[in-house]
Order: structure tokens, then sequence, then C-alpha cells
């Protein structure tokens, strides 16, 4: 396809539903092997949505509960942002719809919170999953200041993820989702990604963060902080190596790691979105044919590809076809 762009194009309704598309597309795929995959669709993978509507995963319906805390949200402070994400991520919880095969650390986390704890402590603080950063999408959409942005990606991810990583990869998230909604170009992103994350590396948002760095073994907030800025770094060092080698049309799982965890899943779906800048779909099925956490790997490959090229990325019978739709449309409409 040839990109579109241009504020014009509903870049931010492009995100959204970019998300949720690559999401549903990777949902049936993201426990199998990829023999399995192959079998069953193909040596491209998934490429049509299925099902009236297609379902998505928990990584969708925390993204909206994401998007609909920040939308409600009076100013963006954390004193008020805190209690919106919190009620936004029980009401998920208690969902009958919460049955997706949710990640073990957002239910353990939200249990925590349930119960009234400071996030602080309700957080599972070791954990850097995918979870941390697949939600982050709609941060990247608001026009607030890079600290601002900043604050808010690491305030969601560290209500269920305390791990420094999944602070850092929520950002640069965010980050990116901002620049190409802001007209970068997606070749431009590897550098942009990793000058942010030299820059951030001992930066740490205590008003954002309260004493989140205190735990066996860390001397300080920069020290806490440099450790998840360095593991981005070294994902986005794998990924700027795999850009540098011809596509051999495999699992870009193999390059730069399964997505289970935040920085991989930022680097993996990075990697597939660069490898089909101008094919969007094509990008969400290398995505969700991986051995990998295929849905939140596809998933975050549309974020990026909708805010380059906006609606006009997806097919155009998909918008009625996708689970959500209604809540997408209205989030996309606010932000466009």
């Amino acid at each position: 396809m040839t990109g579109v762009t241009g504020s014009s194009f509903r870049r931010a309704s492009g995100s959204l539903f970019g998300l949720a598309y690559g999401d549903a597309l990777g949902k049936p795929t993201e426990f199998l092997t990829l023999a399995e995959i192959h079998l069953r669709y193909g040596p491209t993978g998934p490429r049509d949505l299925v099902g009236d509507p297609a379902l998505v995963t928990d990584d969708t319906q925390l993204a909206l509960a994401v998007a609909w805390a920040l939308h409600d949200a009076p100013g963006y402070r954390p004193e008020v942002v805190e209690p919106l994400l919190r009620r936004r991520f029980l009401d998920w919880a208690a969902s009958p719809d919460n049955n997706r095969a949710p990640g073990m650390t957002c239910l353990r986390a939200c249990g925590e919170l349930a119960l009234g704890r400071p996030w602080q402590e309700a957080t599972v603080a070791g954990s850097k999953g995918c979870g941390a950063n697949m939600r982050v999408t709609p941060v990247g959409l608001l026009d607030v200041d890079l600290d601002t942005l900043a604050g808010l990606a690491q305030l969601q991810a560290g209500l269920t993820h305390g791990h420094p990583t999944g602070l850092a990869a929520s950002e640069l998230t965010a980050y990116a989702v901002r620049l190409l909604r802001d007209g970068a170009g997606l070749a431009q992103l590897p550098a942009l990604l990793t000058a942010r994350a030299r820059e951030q590396r001992r930066v740490y948002r205590g008003d954002w963060l309260g004493d989140l760095w205190r735990r066996p073994g860390v001397d300080s907030p920069a020290e806490f902080m440099a450790q998840g800025w360095d593991e981005c770094l070294h994902a986005l060092h794998r990924l700027d190596l795999a850009l540098g080698r011809p596509d051999d049309g495999d699992d870009p799982c193999r390059h730069t790691g399964e997505g289970w965890v935040a920085e991989e899943a930022l680097a993996t779906a990075l990697l597939c979105a660069l490898r089909h800048p101008d094919d969007p779909v094509t990008a969400l099925a290398r995505g969700a044919t991986t051995a990998g956490d295929s849905d939140s790997i596809a998933a975050l490959a549309g974020a990026f590809l909708g805010a380059v090229h906006g609606m006009g990325a997806w097919p155009t019978g998909w918008p009625t076809r996708i689970e959500y739709a209604d809540q997408l449309t209205a989030l996309g409409a606010t932000w466009d």
C-alpha cells in the first residue's frame, strides 16, 4: 500500500484500531509453535479478522482501561491519574470479559490494589512483562509535554509491573507512538529511541513513582532506573543488528526476543513494522506469526503503523468487525 500521512488521516484512531487489529490477529497464535501457525494459516500467517466481532485479548482491554482513565482525568498529575487508573484496572479484573488468558502479573497486582494498598506496595516489583507496555499506546496519543508523557507511561506501568525495565520500555513505547503520530519517519525511530534511552538513563521521576525504587540491593533511584534503560538499550542494539541484515522471512523473535518481557515486545514489534513499513497488514501478520507473545507483538506493531498511516493503513471493512469498535471510535475521535 502507499502510506498516507497527516492529522486529517486520523492517526490516533489508526493507532488504537491498529493495536486492536494486531491483538486480534495474534490472539489465536499466541501459544502455538511456528510450525503449528504455518500449518493453520500458511507461511504468511493470519491476514484477516475472524469472528463477528473479531475478539481481542487483555492487551486491548487494558489499553482501553488506560485510555478511559486518561480521557476522564481533569488533569495529568500523578495524584489525579493514579486513582483513575486503579479503578479502571480493578473494573477490568472483575469483568466477566476478563477471560482472555490475562497475565498473572496484572491479576496479582490488581488483587493487591483491590485491598487499598499503595500501588508501590501492590505492584509486582520483579516483573518486567510486556503487560507494562502493551497498554501504553494511549499515553503516546496525548498532547502533553515529554516529561508528562514519561511520567504517565511509567505510572501506568508501575501499578502492576514494578521492574525498572517495564517502566523504561513503557516510556519508550509511548514516545515511539508520539514521534510517529507527529510525523517522524519510521526508519528514524531506532536512533531516536536509543538517544532517548541514553538521555534518560539515570532519571528517576520521583514525583510520579514515589519510593518505588527502594528495594534490597539498590543504592539510589538513579541506579534503579539505569538497569531498566540499559536493558532497553541492549534490546535496541539487537534491533539495529537485525535491521543490518537481509530479511530472512523467518520468525522475527529469533533476532529481538520472544516479546514476553517489555523491552523485547517493543523491539520485536518495531522489527515487524520496519520490515513492512508500507504494508501494515503484512506487518501484523508477521508479528502474529511468531513463537513468542504474538498478540502483544502484533498489537504494538499495529499501534506504530497506525500512528504513521492513520486509518488508511487498514482494510475498509475492519473497523466494524473488531471487538470494542465503539470505544475505539470514540477515543480515537477525541484524540484526532
